[in-house]
Parts: C-alpha cells; sequence; structure tokens
C-alpha cells in the first residue's frame, strides 16, 4: 500500500510518499481502506520531535474514514464493504473519568491513516453517519470526540449558557462552536482574525472578539451583562488560559482540552478560589463518548467544517497551511 512515512523528526517535509507492506488483521482487528484522513496539530507536533513516545518509522494520523476491507478472527459485528469511522482512543481503559496506563492515540505509537489502509480493533470502527461527505466523515473523530468531551461529559453544558469557544477555527473550536449550539447555549468565539470571526458567526455565534486587536475579556463580559461566561472551552493555553479565569463568571467552569500556545507563564490562583471556579481537564475520549458525540452529529444533522482538501502525496502543504494558522475548520487529505 502507499503510505506517508515518517523516519526522522525533521518537520513535515520529512514525510516521504512510500510503499510498505499491507496490514493484516489479527484476532478482534479489523482493516479499513480508507477513503480519507485528516490533519491534527498532533501530527505537526510529531514531525517536528515535539511530542512524547517518539518511534520511527510511523505512519501518522488519528482521522479516518473508509470501508472495512478485512475481518480478522473473532472481530463480531463487523462486516467487509462497511462504510465506517475510526474512533481514535486505543485502550481507554475500565474508567471513565480518566484514560488508563495503556491508553495511546492512532498514529503514534501504533501506525496511523495517512495511507491506503490501517488496521484497527473492531470496537474502534462505528458505522459512518450517512448524511456525512467522506471529508467530513475524517473530519469529525478526533476533533468531534474532543469537543464533546470537553463540552458535555466535563464541562456539562446546559441550554441557555454562555459558552466561549477559545481560538475559532481549529477543528475542535469548530466543533465546540457546532454542538455547543445543538444543546442551546450562546456560543461567544475569540480569534486573532476578523474574517475567522466572520465565519464564526455565519455558523452561529452570537458574537466574536479580535484577542489581536480589542480586550477579548471585556468583550465576553460586556456581552454578559457584566457576569462571565458560564463555560470556556480552551485548548490553548499559554497566556491565554490565566486570561480565561478573569472571562469566567463566578461559579464558572473551564475546561483545558490543549496547549498549543505552549506552558501557561502566569496562573493567577486567587481568581479560582475567590470565584469559585471549576477548573477541568480532558483529554479525547471514552467510546461512550465518541458514540455519544455521534448520536448528536447525527439527530443534529452537524456537519464538520472542511478547511481545505490535499491529495495524500501532498501532506507537507497541507501541514504547512496548518502551520500558517491559515485554515478554519479540518485540513483533509483525500487518500486515492
Amino acid at each position: 500500500m502507499k503510505a506517508m512515512v515518517l523516519h526522522e523528526a525533521g518537520g513535515p517535509g520529512a514525510l516521504r510518499l512510500e510503499t510498505v507492506p499491507d496490514p493484516t488483521p489479527g484476532s478482534g482487528e479489523v482493516v479499513v481502506r480508507l477513503k480519507a484522513a485528516a490533519l491534527n496539530h498532533r501530527d505537526l507536533f510529531i514531525t517536528k520531535g515535539q511530542y512524547a513516545g517518539l518511534r520511527f518509522p510511523i505512519i501518522l494520523g488519528a482521522d479516518g474514514t473508509g470501508e472495512v476491507a478485512q475481518v480478522g478472527q473473532g472481530a463480531a459485528g463487523v462486516e467487509p464493504g462497511a462504510p465506517v469511522i475510526i474512533y481514535p482512543s486505543l485502550d481507554w481503559g475500565d474508567d471513565p473519568r480518566a484514560q488508563g496506563p495503556r491508553f495511546r492515540i492512532l498514529g503514534l505509537p501504533d501506525n496511523g491513516t495517512f495511507a491506503e489502509f490501517v488496521k484497527v480493533p473492531a470496537a474502534n470502527v462505528f458505522p459512518r453517519p450517512p448524511h456525512l461527505s467522506i471529508d467530513e466523515a475524517a473530519a469529525l473523530p478526533l476533533a468531534g470526540l474532543t469537543a464533546y468531551r470537553a463540552l458535555v461529559t466535563r464541562g456539562q453544558v446546559r441550554r441557555g449558557e454562555a459558552v466561549v469557544a477559545l481560538g475559532i477555527g481549529g477543528g475542535v473550536a469548530t466543533c465546540v462552536l457546532l454542538i455547543a449550539r445543538h444543546f442551546g447555549a450562546r456560543v461567544l468565539v475569540t480569534s486573532g482574525s476578523d474574517a475567522k470571526l466572520e465565519r464564526a458567526r455565519a455558523l452561529g455565534a452570537a458574537g466574536g472578539f479580535n484577542y489581536a486587536t480589542s480586550d477579548w475579556v471585556k468583550g465576553i463580559r460586556d456581552a454578559t451583562g457584566g457576569q462571565g461566561a458560564d463555560l470556556i472551552i480552551d485548548g490553548t493555553g499559554g497566556a491565554t488560559f490565566d486570561k480565561a479565569m478573569d472571562a469566567a463568571r463566578p461559579g464558572g467552569r473551564v475546561v483545558s482540552y490543549g496547549a498549543t500556545a505552549g506552558v501557561v507563564p502566569e496562573l493567577t490562583v486567587r481568581r479560582i478560589f475567590w470565584k469559585q471556579l471549576s477548573v477541568l481537564g480532558s483529554t479525547m475520549g471514552t467510546p461512550e463518548d465518541f458514540r455519544g458525540m455521534l448520536d448528536v452529529v447525527t439527530s443534529g444533522q452537524l456537519r464538520p467544517v472542511v478547511d481545505r482538501v490535499f491529495p495524500l502525496e501532498e501532506a507537507a502543504r497541507a501541514f504547512e497551511r496548518m502551520e500558517q494558522a491559515a485554515q478554519f475548520g479540518k485540513i483533509v487529505l483525500r487518500i486515492a
């Protein structure tokens, strides 16, 4: 099969299109013939050597959709030819509160979806929502799962609440916007791009604030009658995380699912205890979270936002777009 293989840390330019052996399903496993995959910041960090547990060679990619090609012995309930979407959390464990010691994400250390075929446990394939295009289905798994767990399982979003999606334009943040609106929340967003704020408004955001040109914390307070947001979903970390504590209302919740901007240089702890804030961490999600997310997407006919589609062999170009933060939604790789 053809696959984009990373042999060493060297940035996206180190990815190589190669012919490698087709995977063979073991007991309880299936092989999926992939039609499309999608990029995540995790993949970019791995190409640069900025991720724990590196091993080479490796085929990256956590997001994917396609059809079941082979079914291993003991893989019940899965039929060849079935259109599926891949749940990218491997071996979550028995405790729904947090992942277990064997937890990992598809695409490292296990070979991922930047290939014509991928091998996964049969329990990790779910029927593809029929209303989604191939590209939309590829864009959904990691972003949709992360957004759902942060909003619903951890954040306990409720109808009528003011929810803030920080850094709109990324795949998770756009899914936060869509899912929060499905649950009846009023969604506010931030971005350093006025164009992205306008696109978010077109998707139903009630307001948007440019953190590069305005005081976004004041903007959120003004938009919520001076109280602040009920629930803030943050994947950036960095200096933004401390400001999120300022933008939350007393008794509010702040959920962190990532730190693309790096470590938090300063955290004003008194805001947390004096405002009685709940600060929650969230990573990926359980099979139940994934199933819940798919139910919401199907019942609400939600469509994840696809930014741009590249052929598999142009993965390096796709990562360049991600590095430039030019995307709105998910960047997809189409697999011939």
